[in-house]
């Protein structure tokens, strides 16, 4: 919940963590059932937490995608009875545009234009975006997401679910530069992306390591693993910076709550002189208050855009990506 001023009221999370762990990772039909089983409750919370009631409501955003099917459809059908019962607007928001709204729960006045990196499970995407808040992307990722890079490097080091925060535990306990691992860069240029080589990287180094080095070295891989991609995603971002001069970076998603990669973003802001705007933990992963606030926006900048809407399950951010460069990889 929050007011018409942006301010957060309450933010409930009901977190599935527990039931997808023993499968490594999340399965659409039981993602869609605990959203059926939770939803009334989490909502009562909300408003319970804001002191409020239905009859206080202005509006309803809610999440149309990018995202899964069955989960999308709970939440949209839900919300869509909602404003139909209590005759209020109903805005369906991109989840990317969501957390890239979160910069700005924390920190309203931070300037635009700027750039914006999201990073999470499904996505890893560089924006410049506007100050009427339009975002032109500027490179993503060729292959997987760096959330899933570290989901996957998690399930082969036997490290529980959720890979990230798994490995981001572990790696403070090892030596980053005990066991080095690719970067993966394309052509100066490009703010392209790659981590499905990592992967491999990971998968071979384990393989030529028997039982007890695994054991002895699983600190060291875990961070030598983060800061290969953490490197990889500050360097691009700060390649952003300059390729579109700019001096505000806002990094958002779930792969944001990760300590090292806070930690070198902040140490490059301060040594290079520009705006760093990361939210506070509650709202790196998902969560209502971002969409809510980026619900908020739609409604104030253009109230007449709202209209009816399915789910978008592949739903990405508007307009469509600048011409693609020439790809030349390096391997350092």
């Amino acid at each position: 919940m929050i007011d018409r001023d942006g301010l957060v009221l309450s933010n409930v999370i009901s977190s599935q963590t527990a039931v997808h762990a023993k499968f490594g990772g999340v399965v659409p039909e039981l993602a869609a059932r605990a959203h059926i089983g939770m939803i009334d409750t989490v909502v009562a919370d909300a408003l319970s937490q804001a002191r409020l009631t239905k009859k206080d409501l202005g509006a309803i955003a809610v999440t149309r995608g990018p995202g899964l099917a069955g989960a999308l459809l709970v939440g949209v059908n839900y919300a869509k009875a909602m404003s139909y019962g209590l005759g209020i607007p109903l805005v369906g928001v991109n989840h990317l545009e969501g957390h890239i709204a979160s910069a700005w729960l924390a920190d309203p006045a931070f300037p635009l234009p700027c750039i914006v990196l999201v990073v999470s499970g499904g996505h890893t995407h560089l924006y410049r975006r506007e100050p009427d808040g339009s975002c032109a992307l500027l490179g993503c990722t060729r292959d997987d997401a760096a959330g899933e890079a570290f989901d996957k490097g998690a399930q082969m080091l036997g490290l529980e679910f959720p890979g990230g925060p798994a490995i981001d535990r572990l790696a403070r306990q090892g030596n980053r530069e005990a066991i080095r691992f690719p970067r993966f860069h394309r052509r100066k240029s490009s703010l392209e992306f790659s981590f499905s080589g990592l992967k491999t990287s990971l998968l071979y180094k384990l393989r030529d390591m028997d039982a007890g080095e695994r054991v002895r070295q699983t600190a060291d891989l875990a961070a030598g693993y983060q800061e290969a991609i953490v490197q990889v995603l500050a360097s691009k971002a700060l390649a952003a910076l300059a390729q579109e001069k700019l001096s505000a970076l806002a990094v958002v998603g779930g792969v944001s709550a990760n300590s090292r990669l806070r930690g070198l973003l902040h140490e490059s802001a301060e040594r290079n002189g520009f705006r760093l705007a990361v939210p506070p933990m509650a709202y790196c992963t998902d969560n209502a208050a971002m969409i809510a606030s980026a619900g908020r926006h739609v409604l104030m900048s253009d109230p007449g855009s709202i209209r009816e809407f399915d789910i978008q399950p592949s739903l990405q951010v508007e307009p469509l990506p600048r011409p693609a460069l020439r790809e030349e990889i390096t391997h350092s």
